[in-house]
C-alpha cells in the first residue's frame, strides 16, 4: 500500500528541540515527511529547519507565520498545505518528545487497518503520564470526563495531540468553523470526525513532560477549552 504520511508540528522556541525531532522522524520505517509551522520563533528555530530542509528538501518542509498565531491556526494552516500536496495520512504532533515519534508507526498503523481518526491517549487503558504532579495530572483527566459528559461522546483523552487523521477526514471537517487555538480546538477536531460518522480509535502512549524548552499551556487556553465544548454543539463543524 503506497501511502504519504506528513506529521505536521507547530514550533515556537523549540531551537533545543527541532534537529532531534527531524533526526527521529527521517529514520522511521515507511517514510513520514514533516511540515514544521513556525510562528515567528525569536530563538532561532525556523533556521535550523531550514537548514535541515536543504539537505532533505523533499521530506522537511517549513511554513512561517508573521507571529504566534496559536496551536489550532497553526494545524489548520498544515491541514489546507496537505490538502494540496495529496497526503494520505496526516499526523499531529508536538515537537518536545513528550510524544515519542515512534509511537507513529502504531498509529498510521491502525489508520491503514480502517480507522479514520487514531489517538494517542494517555488515559485508555494501558496509557500513562510521566514527570506531570498529580495535581495536572487530576486536572487534565476530570477535563477528559468533563468534555465526555457535555459532547456525548466516548473518547477518554479529549484533549491529546497526539493524532493521525485519514485525508478525507480534513476534508469533510468545516476547517472555517474550527476557531479554537488551544485544547478547545483538538476536542473540536475529535468531536467533529465523530460527529460525521467517521471511526476512530484511542491507542495508549506514555506521555513525557517536555525535558527542554518552555510549556506553552496558559489560563486562557484552559478556559477556552472549558467554554469552547458548550459552543460546540451548536457549531456548523
Amino acid at each position: 500500500m503506497n501511502t504519504k504520511s506528513l506529521i505536521i508540528i507547530p514550533t515556537y522556541n523549540e531551537k533545543e528541540n527541532v534537529e532531534k525531532m527531524i533526526d527521529a522522524v527521517l529514520t522511521l520505517q515507511g517514510g513520514f515527511d514533516v511540515l514544521f509551522v513556525d510562528d515567528n520563533s525569536p530563538d532561532g528555530t525556523a533556521s535550523l529547519i531550514e537548514k535541515a530542509k536543504d539537505k532533505t528538501p523533499n521530506r522537511v518542509h517549513i511554513e512561517k507565520r508573521t507571529g504566534k498565531l496559536g496551536l489550532g491556526t497553526a494545524y489548520i494552516h498544515g491541514f489546507r498545505w496537505a490538502m494540496q500536496r495529496d497526503y494520505d495520512f496526516v499526523f499531529e504532533m508536538d515537537c518536545d518528545f513528550s510524544h515519542n515519534p515512534n509511537d507513529l508507526i502504531r498509529l498510521r498503523k491502525e489508520l491503514e487497518a480502517g480507522y479514520d481518526l487514531v489517538i494517542g491517549s494517555r488515559y485508555c487503558k494501558g496509557g500513562s503520564v510521566k514527570n506531570w504532579p498529580i495535581k495536572r495530572i487530576l486536572m487534565s483527566y476530570f477535563a477528559s470526563v468533563y468534555v465526555r459528559i457535555i459532547l456525548l461522546i466516548s473518547i477518554k483523552d479529549t484533549t491529546a495531540g497526539f493524532k493521525g487523521y485519514k485525508i478525507d477526514v480534513l476534508k469533510t471537517v468545516n476547517l472555517d468553523a474550527v476557531t479554537f487555538k488551544g485544547y478547545a480546538f483538538q476536542i473540536c477536531m475529535k468531536y467533529a470526525a465523530i460527529r460525521y460518522g467517521y471511526k476512530a480509535k484511542e491507542i495508549p502512549i506514555t506521555f513525557v513532560d517536555r525535558v527542554l524548552g518552555d510549556s506553552k499551556m496558559s489560563t486562557g487556553i484552559f478556559k477556552e477549552a472549558f467554554f469552547g465544548v458548550w459552543k460546540m454543539r451548536h457549531m456548523k463543524l
